[in-house]
């Protein structure tokens, strides 16, 4: 179709060349003033136009290159013989034709037009075949068809940003042609929008009398599968498939298989797959559907294979291919085992095109992922990114998309509020809204929020909402509602490794909650069978077993420090935990500030500086925590979903600063609010202890223990105020149930034994290891 349509262009300005010579045009009345010789090549060049005017294109072609023998500056020639090359369909000859009127004449529309429709004959044409249109839109911006055929260029290139920027202007017009509307069906279906891809497939089919065919068919077909209809795209790849296995086929063969798997054939999606095997033309298709089939079914295997399937074809084509390149980082970017790959080959593509800041985005949220650069960076990063927001459709689709890995930061809540009031198409968006509402306290809006994604095609197959719904039931105080949420999750045959990651994670942070400690490390232990390298998870369970008093102080410092030595400069949300766990130090002060230089709103590790420094200068440590107060209000200001939050810090600031008085007021406010917060009843009985209100610290940890029954702190807080009292006896029965119902650990055991020490002394009896 584009071959005929520049066989039609020739003939018109060979039409319209005839005219203006039979016209009188200034042309015509400058030959009789030239020499002969340019005379002649004149006469030549009007018999040139007139043979291709009557379908001599032979002829004319040597007719013009006579004439070029002659006057080889003749402009007009060389357009005379490009358009002959043309129209005899002999495309290479015609593109070098164009480029010599091009050399001669770099703003010449006629050839510009045709090197853009010539452009998309050829990969290796693209780019100078855009380059080409980008000058003639520059000279006649209105130009429509110049403008659609640079956006299929551009589709071509998989620069789809820049595609859909050109194909939402002509879409614009009044009556797109029906190639603009399937052009643009297929750019907006790649760039990841289906929903707007599979409307202009059916706009082009209510218009137009064609079938949607060959590569377009292919298009549709993924349009349809994502949209959730993969039994029909089945029928439309089946249609088009070829008996021959040809390119085309291997293009159809990949992604039937991911049909197939859609609708549940997963045999078949591998059956279908079997002749591409071992064939080097086949391994982007092979390697694209075996990634998704592995994603799809959580085997890790198809997905390894995906990935040396994809470094293959890297080695053999090289990283001149920037399109391939991209894709591969985007592939082995969600690869475990391939990520740091993955990051050099964003960071080589950011180095070579530095404005492109959706790589640049891209890049910094595999950054974040693998822990080698601060999140307090990488958000700052990012917003400085997104100066100015973009104001273009196509752009903001691209930033969405982008942003999608990146996991999610409260200053990035107005860009998803932006991006989602602009319309963008990006059903994910909502489940990172809904994260960070949940992180608000706004569990409500959350909820509303998770609604919205799991209504999407996309969310309806999704668990991982199920996920964000057990932190709610977590945060709403029905733990063992969240904690059957998780086992129904991880029930779940061929569960995604990272919805089972996070499930399993979640789980043990209920029965961390219900201080249930053991089941909770027996889970981290699970997770570190399937990742005994992950130092995460080393630091999480660390952090479990250190809370729950299982290993001493000194074990999980210990921990601590040999992080520090093989993983320096990263810093992990689990580092924090562990960090701000242990008890505040003078020695860890410079950690402390570390932690804040890469993370300064962390308020755990804010308040373990005030800690030390109340000790050694209570100026600065009090001048510290009025700033987190004065923050804390404007938050309550802004949300008064915070108020609870921002009462918990006043009572941890207080404590903090040993204003002991403060902290008991802002608990007490607290439960004015919730009675039955049993965060707020635990600290305030640690309160009342430290206050050595016996009475009322035991009255309020036996309310928690009414609650949960299972609670080793608040077991073990009654034991050490039954010794703080002097009843020695009730405080090693104490100790001892904790101690044979979840094993009380190295630190539970001294403390029975330090009790039996000193009961025995005070009876004038020596303990028997002490007599010798």
């Amino acid at each position: 179709m584009t071959q005929y349509r520049l066989q039609q262009v020739g003939s018109q300005f060979g039409a319209a060349c005839l005219f203006l010579l039979s016209a009188g045009t200034p042309l015509i009345a400058t030959a009789f003033a030239q020499p002969a010789q340019a005379q002649s090549a004149n006469s030549n060049v009007r018999r040139g136009y007139t043979q291709l005017s009557q379908g001599l294109v032979d002829q004319a072609i040597a007719t013009f290159k006579s004439v070029l023998n002659q006057s080889p500056n003749s402009l007009e020639a060389k357009l005379g013989l490009a358009i002959g090359y043309a129209r005899a369909g002999r495309d290479e000859d015609a593109w070098n034709a164009y480029q010599r009127v091009l050399e001669q004449d770099s703003r010449n529309r006629l050839a510009l037009q045709a090197v853009g429709k010539l452009g998309g004959f050829r990969p290796e044409w693209q780019p100078q075949g855009i380059a080409a249109l980008t000058t003639l839109l520059d000279i006649t911006p209105d130009d429509l068809e110049a403008r659609a055929q640079r956006a299929l260029l551009y589709s071509y290139q998989s620069r789809f940003t820049e595609s859909l920027s050109d194909y939402q202007i002509v879409l614009q017009s009044p009556n797109p042609t029906a190639d603009v509307l399937l052009g643009a069906a297929q750019a907006y279906t790649y760039s990841g929008n289906p929903t707007q891809g599979l409307t202009l497939f059916e706009r082009y089919q209510a218009e137009s009398r064609d079938p949607i065919g060959k590569n377009a068919a292919i298009a549709y077909a993924r349009a349809l599968r994502e949209t959730g209809n993969p039994s029909k795209s089945i029928g439309v790849l089946e249609a088009v498939l070829p008996s021959q296995l040809d390119d085309f086929a291997l293009q159809v063969r990949g992604e039937l298989a991911q049909s197939y798997l859609a609708n549940n054939q997963s045999a078949l999606a591998l059956g279908v797959l079997d002749p591409l095997r071992d064939r080097a033309d086949a391994r982007l298709p092979l390697a694209r559907a075996l990634n998704e089939i592995g994603k799809q079914t959580s085997q890790t295997a198809l997905r390894g294979e995906a990935a040396q399937l994809y470094l293959a074809e890297l080695q053999a084509t090289g990283t001149t291919d920037t399109t391939l390149v991209r894709e591969v980082a985007d592939v082995l970017g969600g690869i475990p085992g391939q990520q740091q790959v993955a990051l050099n080959l964003y960071r080589q593509l950011v180095q070579q095109n530095p404005n492109d800041r959706i790589l640049a985005i891209r890049r910094l949220a595999l950054e974040s992922r693998l822990g080698s650069l601060p999140q307090a960076q990488v958000i700052q990063q990012v917003q400085a990114l997104l100066q100015p927001f973009p104001a273009d459709p196509a752009q903001q689709q691209a930033v969405a998309q982008a942003l999608i890995p990146l996991e999610p930061n409260v200053a990035l809540l107005p860009v998803y509020q932006a991006l989602l009031q602009a319309g963008v198409n990006e059903p994910f968006l909502h489940f990172r809204m809904a994260q960070l509402l949940i992180e608000q306290g706004n569990l409500a809006a959350a909820q509303a929020a998770i609604a919205t994604y799991k209504a999407s095609p996309q969310g309806t197959k999704d668990l991982a909402p199920d996920i964000l719904l057990a932190d709610i039931d977590r945060r709403q105080g029905n733990y063992e509602a969240s904690a059957q949420r998780y086992l129904r999750l991880l029930a779940v045959p061929n569960l995604d490794p990272d919805v089972a990651y996070s499930a399993l994670r979640g789980l043990a942070g209920i029965r961390v909650v219900q201080n249930r400690a053991v089941e909770a490390l027996a889970l981290y232990d699970q997770l570190l069978q399937r990742n005994p390298g992950d130092w995460q998870l080393r630091l999480g369970r660390t952090a479990i077993a250190y809370q729950a008093k299982l290993i001493s102080a000194a074990a999980a410092d210990a921990v601590l420090v040999q992080f520090l030595q093989f993983n320096p400069g990263e810093t992990p949300q689990e580092f924090y935990t562990l960090a701000t766990l242990l008890p505040p130090s003078p020695q860890r002060e410079p950690l402390y500030r570390a932690l804040l230089q890469a993370d300064p709103s962390n308020l755990d590790v804010q308040v373990r500086l005030i800690q030390v420094l109340s000790q050694r200068n209570p100026l600065e440590a009090q001048a510290m925590a009025n700033r987190l107060l004065v923050q804390a209000q404007r938050m309550v200001t802004a949300n008064p979903n915070s108020t609870l939050q921002t009462l918990f810090l006043r009572g941890r600031l207080a404590a903090a600063l040993g204003n002991l008085k403060q902290a008991g007021d802002a608990y007490q406010a607290i439960l004015s609010w919730q009675a039955n917060n049993l965060e707020a009843v635990s600290a305030l009985g640690g309160i009342r202890f430290q206050q050595r209100d016996f009475a009322a610290a035991s009255q309020l940890y036996s309310y928690v223990l009414a609650f949960q029954p299972d609670n080793t702190t608040a077991q073990r807080s009654l034991a050490e105020l039954a010794a703080a009292q002097g009843n020695a006896i009730e405080a090693l029965d104490r100790f001892n149930f904790i101690q044979s119902q979840q094993g009380g650990g190295p630190e539970n055991q001294q403390r029975i034994r330090q009790l039996q020490e000193s009961f025995l002394q005070r009876r004038g009896f020596n303990p028997s290891w002490e007599r010798f």
